[in-house]
């Protein structure tokens, strides 16, 4: 068993004001970290506001909130918010996003991802000190203690940067037989440095499962960026169909194409049991922290959440 146990919020189809009862039952079966996700749903520093006020121990970070739709005043403004209304259990999480996100979504310009992530970080390093930075920037209160960073990393480039700048790194969406080349990318990292994994957590069979799986894979993986990594894995030929088929719209052909091995190899279905037995399989090869996703329906979550938790009983 990991060290370390994540949940993510803000957990789906619950409202936000509803989250008090199971993040506290998070914390109460041992979990020991709360990380936020940022897609088209709440930002990823709200849902840890609420968090911090609700708990006593767990640490909180953002998983990731993205360093091209923020300016990186704004984002040293909201790290140093969160970790004194937290009382120093902030870990922020940054990553360039995606294409899709940026781009798309916010009429933004999406380039240069490595280089921008890398210039945030020495930005946050400098302004997070307390110090001025080179744009005349300057906290009115800077941290009391060293704010952890965590870098979204998939590929190559960007897991070397997260070793070489910051205090972990955070991946998503990586299939089992993947885990040993994204470990072998953290080679020379320091004491301590962190990989973080996030879960989709299915209970239930295939047959259950299967129709849901299906769409969260094809609709993830053809985002370019993810359709990037997994062809660096090596499963470009399993995810070519896939790809076209939801390129040109096609979203029936395209969830029809996706490959079932991968998506079994990605997700985490089954019993309690069977997906605990998998979570260890993540652990054993290198994941330092899985952060879960349970998706069931919102009546559940606390009991799945205590199932899945680092003590179940």
């Amino acid at each position: 068993m990991a060290s370390r146990w994540g949940l993510t919020l803000p957990l789906p189809q619950l409202p936000l004001a509803e989250h008090s009862e199971p993040v506290r039952r998070a914390e109460a079966a041992g979990y020991t970290d709360l990380w936020s996700g940022e897609t088209n749903g709440p930002d990823g520093f709200t849902p840890l506001i609420l968090a911090a006020a609700w708990t006593e121990r767990a640490r909180l970070g953002t998983g990731i909130v993205g360093v091209m739709t923020r300016g990186p005043a704004l984002l040293a403004q909201q790290t140093a918010g969160l970790a004194d209304a937290s009382g120093g259990r902030f870990v922020l999480g940054i990553g360039a996003s995606s294409d899709r996100i940026v781009s798309g979504w916010n009429a933004m310009d999406f380039s240069r991802p490595l280089t921008r992530v890398s210039e945030t970080i020495d930005f946050l390093r400098t302004a997070l000190d307390g110090e001025r930075t080179e744009t005349g920037f300057k906290l009115e209160k800077a941290p009391a203690e060293r704010v952890p960073i965590v870098v979204a990393a998939l590929r190559g480039k960007m897991l070397k940067l997260a070793v070489e700048k910051a205090e972990g790194a955070f991946t998503n969406y990586l299939p089992l037989a993947g885990l040993p080349q994204v470990v072998e990318q953290l080679d020379g990292a320091p004491e301590g440095f962190e990989l973080l994994c996030r879960f989709f957590c299915l209970p239930g069979e295939r047959e259950e499962v299967e129709p849901l799986a299906r769409f969260m894979f094809a609709s993830y993986v053809t985002v370019p960026v993810y359709a990037e990594f997994f062809r660096w894995l090596g499963f470009g030929e399993q995810i070519a169909e896939m790809c076209e088929a939801w390129d040109a719209r096609d979203r029936e052909r395209a969830m029809a194409a996706a490959p079932w091995d991968l998506i079994e190899d990605t997700f985490i279905f089954g019993s309690p049991e069977q997906m605990q037995e998998r979570l260890a399989a993540y652990v054993e090869g290198g994941v330092t922290l899985p952060v879960l996703l349970p998706i069931t329906t919102p009546d559940r979550f606390g009991e799945l959440i205590e199932a899945l938790g680092p003590n179940p009983d």
